[in-house]
This record gives C-alpha cells, sequence and structure tokens, in this order.
C-alpha cells in the first residue's frame, strides 16, 4: 500500500466533500446528509493524522540536515534528539493511518437492540442472563446512552429466560457489534448447596437498529394477531387484547410483543423489533459472502459461537476470538469493560487492514 499515495486522495476528497457541506441544497435529502457529514468527520480525522505525517517527514529530513551541516556541537545534539524522538513517532504514526484509512462501517452510528436468552444451565442460566443484562446497562449509564426494556420474560428464581432492551446513543453499535455470540459463565450457584461448581451459558444477540429506509417491509408479507398477553404460567395478565404478534411469511421469523399496556405501542415496538431482525438477516447474507474471500479472526457474531467465559473463582474474564484476558470480574460486571471492547474493536480492524492488503495485492 503506498501510504502517500493514499493520504493524498484522501486530502483531495476531503476539500471535495467540505465544498459539498456548505450547500444548502443537501439538508433536502437527509440521508445524502448524513452520510455527507459521516464522510467528511472520518476524513477530517484521517487528514489530522496526515498533517502530523507531514510533519514527522519534513522534521526527520529537516533534523538528517542539521546533523550533517551544523558545526555546532549543541545543534548537532539537540538534532539528534530530535531525529531520534521523530524516528520513534514514525511507526506509531502509520500505524495509526492505516487503522484509520479502514473506513467505518455506516452500522456503526446505529442505535441497537439487545437481546438476551438463556441457554445451557436452566435457573442459573436466567441469573446469568440478568447479570449480563446488568452489565451492558451499566456500561449504557456510563456513556451517557438511554435504554429501554422491550421484552422481558422474567424467571421465579429473578432471572430472565430473555429480555430484549433498546439502546440508544453516541456509536453504539460500533461499540458492541463483537458482543454477539455465546457467552458462559463458570460459578458456584446460589441454589448449589454442595459448592460445585457449574457451567452456565446464555447468547446475546446485538442487532442494529433499522429504519424503514433501511429495510423494505411489504405488509403482506406480515400477519397480525392480536391476544391477550401472558404472565409466567401462562397465566393471562391483561383482560384486553393488547399483546400483537407479527409473523413474516417468507422467513417465518416471529416478533410477539406484550409488554406494553397499549395495543397500538405494541405494535410499534414489535415492527421495530422486526425491521432490525430482517435488516440482520440481510447484513448476516451479505457478510456470508464476503467472508468467502475475507474472514474476521474476531468472528462473524454468530450467536452459536462460543466468545467469552466469566470464571468467578478465578476472577477473571476471557475473550476466545482474540485470547484477551481481565480480572476483577466484579468491577467488569459493573460495565468497565471498555479494554476488551476496546482491543476487540482495534483487533478487527488490524485483520480487516490485512485482508484489504491480500485482495489489493491479488488484484
Amino acid at each position: 500500500m503506498d501510504l502517500l499515495k493514499k493520504l493524498e486522495q484522501c486530502e483531495a476528497r476531503f476539500k471535495e466533500v467540505s465544498e459539498l457541506v456548505q450547500s444548502p441544497d443537501l439538508v433536502k435529502d437527509q440521508k445524502k446528509y448524513k452520510d455527507t457529514m459521516r464522510e467528511h468527520g472520518y476524513l477530517s480525522g484521517v487528514c489530522e493524522l496526515y498533517d502530523e505525517y507531514k510533519k514527522v517527514l519534513s522534521g526527520i529530513e529537516d533534523a538528517k540536515i542539521l546533523i550533517t551541516e551544523e558545526d555546532d556541537v549543541d545543534m548537532k545534539e539537540m538534532a539528534r534528539e530530535e531525529l531520534h524522538q521523530l524516528e520513534e513517532r514514525l511507526p506509531q504514526l502509520e500505524e495509526e493511518i492505516k487503522l484509520k484509512l479502514i473506513p467505518p462501517d455506516p452500522l456503526d452510528e446505529k442505535n441497537i437492540i439487545l437481546e438476551i436468552r438463556s441457554a445451557a444451565g436452566g435457573d442459573e442460566a436466567s441469573l446469568f442472563v440478568r447479570d449480563l443484562w446488568e452489565m451492558y446497562c451499566h456500561l449504557a449509564e456510563r456513556k451517557g446512552w438511554k435504554t429501554e426494556t422491550m421484552e422481558a420474560q422474567e424467571t421465579e428464581v429473578g432471572g430472565f429466560n430473555k429480555i430484549v432492551t433498546n439502546i440508544s446513543g453516541k456509536f453504539v453499535y460500533g461499540t458492541l457489534r463483537w458482543e454477539s455470540g455465546v457467552h458462559r459463565v463458570q460459578r458456584v450457584p446460589q441454589t448449589e448447596s454442595q459448592g460445585r461448581l457449574q457451567t452456565s451459558t446464555a447468547t446475546v444477540a446485538v442487532l442494529p437498529e433499522a429504519d424503514e429506509v433501511d429495510i423494505q417491509i411489504n405488509p403482506n408479507d406480515v400477519r397480525v394477531d392480536v391476544m391477550r398477553a401472558g404472565g409466567p404460567g401462562g397465566q393471562c395478565v391483561n383482560t384486553t387484547d393488547s399483546a400483537v404478534r407479527l409473523t413474516h411469511i417468507p422467513t417465518g421469523l416471529v416478533v410477539i410483543q406484550q409488554d406494553q399496556k397499549s395495543q397500538i405501542k405494541n405494535k410499534e415496538k414489535a415492527w421495530q423489533v422486526l425491521r432490525a431482525r430482517l435488516f440482520d438477516l440481510e447484513q448476516s447474507k451479505k457478510d456470508a459472502e464476503r467472508s468467502a474471500a475475507r474472514k474476521s479472526m474476531v468472528g462473524n457474531g454468530d450467536r452459536s459461537e462460543k466468545i467469552r467465559t466469566y470464571n468467578y473463582p478465578q476472577d477473571r474474564v476471557t475473550d476466545h476470538r482474540i485470547n484477551y484476558s481481565a480480572h476483577n470480574l466484579p468491577s467488569f460486571m459493573m460495565g468497565n469493560m471498555d479494554d476488551m471492547i476496546n482491543a476487540l474493536n482495534v483487533y478487527a480492524k488490524e485483520e480487516q487492514l490485512k485482508a484489504d492488503i491480500t485482495e489489493m495485492g491479488a488484484q
């Protein structure tokens, strides 16, 4: 990859986009406006690094000339020190630029629908679902994101068989996109009198929230049923037909929403979840097509893939995709998981960069 050539192209494009954002006509097309502003922000960051890169290269050249031509001993020594600092900075800067040159995924800015379900482990698995949900809620609170529970299937022991939450804010999907998969916990359950260690699992799905412009659904493809809401054990908890079930006939996807007393609100939320699931299905197909030529080592977010283990006796959480471990598990479960999230995102970008370079070499 010719780094300077690529940076020059970005700088030229930044000038073009900077002129585009000044146009009063741009706001008339909201999608084009959002896309243009996103590109402008991305290119602005690239150009900042490019400016520093040019200064470092120029500084190295000037320092070498000074060392060669300057007679003053003190000046030579200062030039050597500066050269040493700049030559140390150069490879670091080049790595930062290479990662920055990977364009951000437009999905990264989207809000998400977070689905957590119990898998293996019975009551203990349902308690683990609650722990994971609270962990993500703590993270959201720290980042200033808004959370809204859309569906919750509570268990008698105080856990959840399933909980669905909408999380909205800045860069939510870009932060949590690699959380999808099977999460495993190893600990002694509260109900275990013998003190035996148990392994339980829960699945996490991070779905980018889809607008109507993102996914077109033919209303004729969706069967809408209304019914009375049911609670744990199947008993009726509502005397009106407020629960809504949407069935997407072409895919067989079914969404049931009954948390709200209003049928209208339940229907709105059900459509919101259905759009997200269909959008996720569409994106998964595209990812599968791309993965024939390129597959990230971070994984594909498949919810059948075991990604992380929370080991309570050893006070350790390990992400198996990047072999990254963190200690102080209680702090991690309080949402202090930024280091792991950042490590996952950096690793994903590095793998994408390697794949891009390989593809460029093959062309």
